[in-house]
């Protein structure tokens, strides 16, 4: 029952963005929780991990290094283009730059079992991914985006190592030592993660649901767009490196899905409002998209060339 409920994601995602939409005032009073939710997120995540994942990067260093790369170069560059060619304005080509310099999210993780992926890759990938983001997210940003909106970056370094990498590191901790504890309630750690993050994207809606309403449609095609080469770029680049279809498509869903909720609390933190709409927008749709991606490839043979 639970698993139905969580698996139905995308579905309370978009009913509660709605709800949102249509009555903003009696959710965007909880502006202050986007952080605190993001922090237990990224808490949750840590407890899934152990020691183990971490030495896996010693095993496959360089198919990690490439999936990595790959993610850190094309995300950030297609948002920054795809934002031109939509003529988005600068809070949200910030916003979508956001977006595209996060690391992979951990939802990457359940779609890449889905599809039949290699999830201990995927899961090692999102670890790495988290753990540069330290770094890699407020420099890319600014580099992209520091012309339009200032950028940060030392402010943001801080930023990430408090909400993303001290929660992560003390969940693999309690996962470390009360792992028999843990084993409890690991049921239930993909439902409150899906709660939080669906109360995330309803929060930034509501903060934003006059400006959605104008501009919306363009934003919903760039963030679209967006994902898509992510999946299609992701795919075939490790396809013409000569991995199997098996590595390929996970590394294109690690590339194609962020982890739009802290692009949503660091847009919160230090840009406009606007800013945070992307990754809002993008936490709904790279679950739908996935979801629909997993769907294709769990009928095919992963195994092969």
């Amino acid at each position: 029952m639970i698993k139905k409920i969580t698996n139905m994601f995308p579905i309370w995602a978009i009913l509660f963005a709605i709800i949102a939409l249509l009555s903003p005032e009696f959710i965007s009073g909880y502006k202050s929780l986007i952080i605190p939710l993001l922090v237990l997120i990224m808490f949750l995540m840590g407890i899934t991990l152990t020691l183990d994942d971490f030495i896996r990067v010693l095993k496959s260093p360089t198919i990690i290094f490439v999936g990595v790369l790959l993610q850190y170069l094309i995300m950030p560059a297609a948002a920054f283009i795809i934002s031109k060619i939509y003529g988005l304005d600068d809070e949200l080509l910030v916003g979508m730059v956001l977006v595209g310099s996060v690391a992979g999210g951990t939802a990457s993780n359940v779609i890449c079992y889905l599809a039949g992926g290699d999830v201990a890759l995927s899961v090692t990938m999102t670890t790495v991914s988290t753990l540069l983001a330290f770094i890699l997210t407020p420099l890319i940003t600014s580099f992209y985006a520091g012309e339009y909106i200032p950028v940060p970056i030392l402010d943001m370094l801080f930023s990430i190592l408090k909400i993303v990498l001290l929660p992560t590191l003390c969940g693999v901790l309690v996962n470390r030592y009360f792992a028999k504890n843990v084993a409890k309630f690991k049921d239930y750690l993909p439902l409150i993660s899906m709660l939080a993050i669906v109360l995330i994207i309803s929060i930034v809606v509501s903060l934003n649901s006059a400006l959605l309403l104008t501009i919306g449609g363009t934003l919903i095609i760039a963030v679209v767009s967006h994902n898509l080469v992510g999946l299609i770029l992701g795919y075939y680049i490790s396809l013409l490196l000569g991995y199997n279809k098996k590595v390929c498509i996970t590394i294109s869903i690690e590339v194609s899905m962020q982890n739009s909720g802290l692009a949503v609390a660091l847009a919160t933190k230090y840009f406009p409002a606007l800013s945070a709409l992307p990754g809002a927008i993008f936490s709904i749709w790279h679950n739908i998209s996935g979801s629909l991606i997993a769907c294709y490839w769990s009928t095919k043979n992963l195994n092969g060339k």
